[in-house]
């Protein structure tokens, strides 16, 4: 059995190394591949560094990770890795994928913009059973409670071998061990920990204010659960078509033989610099 493990906080977090000792512990052969620097919010992007026309890595390691585990800094975003792992990248194709501990919580419908939880996507897309884990804090304390959870949950996750379309997105709070109420399954939140408001518009710039989510009128969703001491669990699916019962739109056209069209699948955005093409640079 193959475990990649990623996050989006970058190749130094700590975070790395409590999912590399779960999947060491579970008998599996660990590679961490993770970016260079922090891509926080950089959800399912595919931005990379080339160099030459190649993948730009890194030789680096997260501060304590065991010394048998092989560690590459990867000038990359979280879904990218995930997505060319799936291909060789790295080595085989690793049989699951875990995406974190993230530096603070992703809950509710904020996962969408969440890099840790878009390369656990990614990996879904390609057919690797993920889970994504975050702790509920920028500077956590308790290491060790994460860890109990995370190996919990990819146990979870390799009872269900089968189950590769889907991601287990799992939060835990920030609390002792014995403070924690334990794991338990939740809907995601109206929104999630944290949303974002204009605050002032002005000739060529836009600032930004962040604020706290009060999830406490939604009880059983996975904030309001983390609020009260629970580790969360939810079930996320990777992109599908959904149309339900829903008469989409249609129509005719003219044409009456079939023509020839080119598709472009598009391109990976990059660049030959520190910075992936499309981010924006502070001045």
């Amino acid at each position: 059995m193959r475990v990649l493990i990623t996050n989006d906080d970058g190749i130094a977090s700590p975070g790395l190394v409590v999912l590399a000792e779960v999947a060491l512990a579970a008998g599996a052969e660990v590679l961490v591949a993770a970016p260079h620097r922090q891509y926080s919010g950089a959800s399912a992007s595919l931005t990379a560094q080339e160099v030459g026309g190649r993948l730009a890595l890194v030789d680096e390691r997260p501060p304590g990770l065991p010394p048998e585990v092989a560690s590459l800094g990867v000038k990359a975003a979280p879904a990218l890795i995930s997505f060319v792992a799936a291909y060789g990248a790295f080595g085989p194709r690793p049989d699951y994928v875990l995406s974190g501990v993230n530096l603070g919580a992703n809950t509710g419908r904020a996962t969408l913009h969440s890099g840790t939880v878009g390369a656990a996507l990614s990996a879904a897309t390609q057919g690797i059973p993920a889970l994504a884990v975050s702790i509920a804090s920028p500077e956590p304390q308790h290491w060790a409670t994460a860890r109990l959870v995370a190996e919990h949950a990819f146990a979870w996750l390799l009872s269900r071998p089968d189950d590769e379309e889907r991601v287990l997105n799992v939060n835990v709070p920030d609390i002792p061990v014995d403070q924690l109420r334990g794991l338990r399954p939740a809907y995601l939140a109206s929104f999630g920990a944290v949303q974002a408001r204009v605050r002032e518009k002005g000739h060529g710039y836009v600032q930004l204010t962040y604020s706290g989510v009060d999830a406490e009128e939604e009880p059983g969703s996975d904030h309001d659960l983390l609020l009260r001491g629970w580790a969360t669990a939810s079930l996320l699916t990777s992109p599908h078509d959904d149309p339900g019962e829903t008469e989409l739109p249609s129509f005719d056209g003219d044409g009456d033989e079939r023509p020839t069209v080119d598709v472009s699948s598009g391109t990976v955005m990059s660049s030959g610099d520190d910075r992936p093409s499309g981010e924006i640079e502070a001045d």
